[in-house]
């Protein structure tokens, strides 16, 4: 349990960080503008035709005695609304790093810098089509297993009692762990960490990773705050990130900091 609070101290950690550094913030927020942009019109297009589609796709349902065609495709709009709802939770964050590539590698490497005792921060080799093409690949592999987890849980949302209860929680735990992923990942790619070394690596630590990710994931609920929060959450990922791989870091008092130990879940 102990580490629960440690993830939670890195996402504070990292809000800290972008609070000092206002320049470094506010590069971080246009990225999570564009995206806000981009995904708030397609969940508006869907609204405004969303009931269309449903009606194109079930034509099966055009000689259905009323009221039943309507209940059917009313339900299915419906499903269709909440399933791109939370889809949207779950890629919001890996769509903003691949659109803001170079602000978040910068900001990650200004982290590192601001925080080794030595002063430098490791550097990727590749040039910035491949960081942004291994980054793209990355994604679309996390987003396609947050896909699979995204219909699991929505379908055992309909379980009485226990989806309404049980199973909500259980969400906002998986996506907390897909969001520290992601935003590990810029910081852990520069290191030339790939990507079934760095799930193997935030296993091991699940305790530590849920600490950091699942209040992330509660607060990006709320409509803005993932835009606002993203720059200090990949700064408090880059510290979580040196912490994971055992690296030292200088504490705010100057002093290093200690390494947490492991807590398997």
């Amino acid at each position: 349990m102990r580490d629960l609070g440690a993830g939670f101290r890195y996402l504070l950690k990292g809000q800290k960080w972008v609070g000092r550094h206002g320049r470094q913030y506010g590069f971080g927020l246009l990225p999570g503008l564009i995206t806000l942009v981009l995904y708030a019109a397609a969940l508006v297009a869907l609204a405004l035709w969303g009931a269309d589609l449903v009606g194109w796709a079930t034509p099966f349902a055009d000689d259905w005695a009323d009221p039943w065609a309507g209940l059917f495709r009313g339900f299915l709009t419906a499903v269709l609304f909440a399933l791109a709802l939370l889809l949207s939770v779950l890629t919001f964050t890996a769509t903003t790093l691949l659109i803001g590539q170079p602000f978040y590698e910068s900001l990650s490497e200004t982290v590192d810098r601001d925080v080794s005792p030595d002063g430098t921060a490791p550097e990727s080799d590749l040039p910035l089509w491949r960081e942004v093409w291994i980054s793209a690949r990355d994604s679309l592999r996390i987003v396609a297993r947050a896909a699979v987890w995204a219909v699991l849980l929505f379908a055992l949302g309909f379980i009485p009692v226990a989806g309404q209860t049980v199973v909500p929680v259980i969400g906002f735990f998986v996506t907390g762990f897909f969001l520290t992923e992601e935003l590990t990942a810029v910081a852990l790619q520069r290191r030339g960490v790939e990507l079934r070394e760095r799930l193997a690596l935030l296993r091991s630590r699940k305790t530590l990773v849920w600490g950091f990710g699942t209040p992330l994931a509660v607060a990006f609920l709320v409509p803005f705050v993932a835009v606002f929060l993203m720059p200090g959450a990949v700064a408090g990922a880059t510290l979580m990130a040196r912490d994971l791989l055992g690296e030292e870091t200088e504490g705010d008092d100057g002093a290093a900091e200690p390494e947490e130990e492991g807590v398997d879940a």
